[in-house]
């Protein structure tokens, strides 16, 4: 058949021509038009995907950093309340105090005064890269001169050894009470990483250090440490109100550590109300740096080859050390070099080995971050390679540092540049097909098309699961096919996304009534209820975490398991409704989703059950947990509250009550209101326990027997 058709004397194009021609002009602009949307959208969704991740990585590096924060402090405190600590610092401050009364001897003063010329300056200056004075630095306090002639000077600079010094001094009170306990604070130091333990006394005397190191014996108020972030930070502790308190220093260059950065954890320590000193641990740089760089495992957090997270401080100097240091120093050199990093400060980041306090991170990140922002960017880096950039400004009490989380944009868009050269090479490719088999299969459009047609036509009317029999090898069966492809992956989106709502409703029925979580799917927001005739439940699991001391954390959350498996089993046997579960106990209900008449019986009974759950893991583990527990019965709100989380939660006289008649003596057992002590009375056996202030003036507590165990 002609391309062209004379008719009337005109020559025109043939049907078979327009066709061709159409398929040729549709399928070459349909080829273009899609590999531009798809390259624009490609970058997009690639550039979109990629600040998720840093986002991500952000977030997860920031949860790490503050839970290292908090755990350290935690630490602290508790490290501060021990009878250990309180009379370590009683008996080193007598000792001091002892030690100072005394002039110590002039060759003594010339050891200590050798010790410095020879052996700290020399080791400060090459650390520091400044010459260093040694008249700075040595002590003029007689117990300083005492302590460190007996023990800083003889370790000779090495820390390792002076953590080992027991009794080295004279046979006096400081040196039988180094050698008593410098065994629990080397081991508190080591065990958990710690450069530094120090004991400070009232009067700003370090009256112990575990590694005697030059701050040992000299004094905060008036030594050559006074003007340091341990000084100030050690004022505030002084003036806390509570011995729970801890204050985090920022990093400082402390000439004791040889000018290293160095980080206090300070907290009061006393065993009551009153501070009998204070304890600073000086934190070690590596553990951060473990933290920031995911112990270098970049690539297996999503970091690739380029990416980073790093911490920086309000003077623009980072807080952490940075990875292209780390993996290559000699690049990092002329890179940072050529980003405007001084050439004498690269040097020294290689010569240390760290970037803290050193690096400059002069961006827009950072300077956003520490406005309190939060978000994305794009920017070059302290490196210099345009950077795809999220983020952050820590909560870390004491301290304003920012982390931000970095991969260079050449990386994270590599797979687009890949995405284009292959739009350009099937664009080819499809054109010189069409250009040869258009005219053959022009005949044959009308019956696939049609195939096709109905195929998508069942596809938009809901039908998953449609399949096109793939009868020809060309285009069109290469439609059929990756239609069937197309096909397999809604049904396959369908069925993950029924799983996924199957997951959705299970997670509402664990953490919400079913009535609840119904009206919750429904789109209420405002979901709550006024219930009059509850009892509520108020379970505090006690010596848990005695047991748990000498457990695993993977041993101590699996026996906690067990725990409130066989809580929720006996919960279930006696229709109680469980709110909430607490780190140490829960809080239930009877009669707030079911209406029940017995609902104080139910909850006695359950109570009773729980305590016999207790004593058969007391006796399978030779353990002496026991429980606390609290029952009202009365009237109760409920319902969903927050915006961002929800979460399921009950209030009113009843939950009030319930936690106070439970709180009303510090003893295991099972107590009580008069309202419930009134409905069971034929079933138990009570004896008054105490009173406590009521709506209507002060009510009695009842403590509940427990029926004796059967053999």
């Amino acid at each position: 058949m002609s391309l062209l058709r004379r008719r009337g004397g005109r020559i025109g194009l043939g049907v078979q021509s327009k066709v061709l021609i159409a398929l040729l002009l549709v399928s070459v602009l349909s080829v273009l038009v899609t590999g531009s949307i798809g390259y624009v959208s490609g970058t997009n969704s690639l550039r979109s995907a990629e600040f998720k991740n840093m986002t991500q990585v952000r977030e997860s590096r920031a949860r790490e950093i503050t839970q290292y924060f908090r755990t350290v402090s935690d630490a602290a405190s508790i490290v501060t309340h021990g009878a250990t600590t309180v009379n370590a610092t009683r008996d080193f401050a007598a000792a001091y105090r002892e030690l100072d009364a005394t002039p110590p001897t002039p060759e003594d003063r010339d050891a200590v005064r050798r010790y410095y010329d020879t052996v700290f300056a020399p080791e400060l200056s090459k650390q520091s890269g400044q010459p260093a004075d040694p008249t700075l630095f040595v002590p003029n306090g007689n117990a300083a001169i005492a302590l460190q002639n007996a023990y800083t000077v003889p370790a000779g600079g090495d820390f390792e050894k002076a953590l080992t010094l027991r009794a080295a001094g004279p046979p006096d009170a400081w040196s039988e009470a180094n050698d008593r306990y410098q065994r629990f604070f080397a081991d508190l130091t080591t065990r958990f990483a710690f450069e530094d333990s120090l004991l400070i006394d009232t009067s700003g005397n370090v009256v112990y250090t575990a590694y005697k190191g030059a701050d040992l014996g000299t004094n905060l108020f008036t030594g050559p440490y006074k003007a340091t972030l341990l000084a100030d930070s050690y004022r505030k502790a002084l003036q806390a109100t509570s011995v729970d308190q801890t204050f985090i220093t920022d990093f400082e260059r402390y000439p004791p550590a040889y000018d290293k950065p160095t980080l206090w954890v300070i907290s009061p320590i006393g065993d009551g109300g009153a501070i009998q000193g204070v304890l600073a641990l000086q934190l070690s740089i590596d553990g951060i740096n473990d933290v920031m760089t995911g112990n270098r495992e970049w690539e297996a957090d999503g970091l690739g080859a380029t990416g980073e997270t790093y911490l920086a401080g309000p003077d623009r100097l980072m807080r952490s050390v940075s990875r292209r240091l780390l993996t290559d120093p000699q690049a990092f050199v002329g890179e940072v070099v050529d980003n405007g990093t001084p050439t004498e400060v690269a040097e020294r980041e290689v010569a240390v080995k760290g970037s803290t306090l050193l690096q400059p991170v002069n961006t827009v990140a950072v300077d956003r971050a520490l406005e309190g922002e939060s978000g994305t960017v794009t920017d070059n880096d302290y490196i210099g390679p345009a950077s795809l950039v999220s983020y952050m400004p820590l909560d870390i009490p004491g301290l304003n540092w920012v982390l931000v989380a970095k991969i260079d944009e050449d990386e994270a868009l590599a797979p687009v540049n890949q995405f284009a050269r292959n739009i350009a090479l099937s664009t080819a490719t499809i054109v010189l097909v069409v250009c040869i088999l258009a005219l053959l299969l022009s005949r044959m459009l009308t019956r696939p098309v049609a195939r096709i047609a109905d195929a998508v036509r069942r596809v938009r009317g809901g039908e998953v699961g449609v399949s096109i029999p793939v009868t020809t090898k060309d285009e069109f069966g290469d439609l059929a096919a990756e239609f069937n492809d197309m096909s397999e992956s809604l049904r396959t989106k369908q069925e993950l996304i029924d799983e996924q709502r199957r997951e959705i409703d299970d997670l509402l029925a664990t953490l919400m009534p079913e009535t609840v979580a119904q009206r919750f799917r429904q789109g209420e927001q405002a979901i709550g209820g006024d219930h009059r005739d509850v009892s509520v439940i108020y379970a505090e699991l006690l010596h848990f975490q005695d047991f748990a001391r000498a457990l695993s954390a993977e041993e101590s959350v699996r026996t906690l398991n067990d725990l409130i498996e066989a809580f929720d089993a006996a919960a279930e046997r006696h229709g109680i409704e469980r709110v909430r579960n607490l780190h140490n106990g829960f809080l239930a209900t009877c009669g707030l989703v079911v209406p029940r008449v017995d609902h104080a019986s139910r909850t006695a009974a359950f109570a009773v059950d729980l305590v016999e759950v207790i004593n058969v893991f007391n006796d399978r583990h030779d353990a002496e947990l026991a429980l606390r527990i609290g029952i009202d019965s009365g009237q109760v709100s409920s319902g969903l509250i927050g915006q961002r989380t929800r979460i399921y939660d009950l209030w009113g006289e009843a939950v009030d009550l319930a936690h106070r008649v439970h709180a009303a003596t510090d003893r295991p057992g099972i107590f009580v209101s008069d309202r419930v002590h009134a409905n069971l009375t034929a079933l138990y056996t009570f004896t008054e326990e105490g009173r406590l202030a009521g709506p209507e003036g002060e009510e009695p507590v009842w403590s509940l027997r427990v029926p004796a165990r059967s053999a």
